[in-house]
């Protein structure tokens, strides 16, 4: 490896892990003022989500997507599953939708990508546990 690669590598360093806690917190956001907040903080205002129930893009529709998440969900918390694995630009990690009563109806994993800032530019969001409809 090139010393020029080598140096641009440990250079810039990525927290994965803080920015899987950024948006955990915008997802557990549920009054607007913060979500607003917290949505600017864990992603780049050209962000996309896509999972298998949603595709937007940006801050208004990543706060829409939260919202809504909270009117299906009244009283749910979202909480790490595993730990954070990380590698460049890109992060995987997992998560619970806990119910008040501490029951987790449902849990997946995302993908996603950060810009140089640390923010998410993009997340692509796997389901793996669903509540029967």
């Amino acid at each position: 490896m090139s010393q020029n690669v080598q140096q641009g590598a440990a250079e810039r360093t990525v927290d994965h892990a803080a920015a899987a806690e950024r948006y955990l917190a915008a997802w557990n956001a549920t009054e607007e003022g913060a979500r607003v907040k917290a949505v600017a903080a864990a992603f780049t205002e050209d962000a996309t989500y896509t999972d298998p129930l949603a595709e937007v893009a940006g801050h208004d529709g990543l706060a829409a997507a939260i919202a809504g998440a909270h009117q299906q969900f009244p009283g749910f918390a979202f909480r790490p599953l595993g730990v954070v694995d990380g590698h460049h630009d890109i992060a995987r990690f997992g998560w619970e939708l806990v119910a008040p009563d501490g029951s987790a109806p449902v849990a997946g994993f995302d993908v996603v990508r950060l810009a140089e800032d640390g923010r998410i530019r993009s997340v692509l969001g796997f389901l793996d546990r669903v509540p029967a409809r």
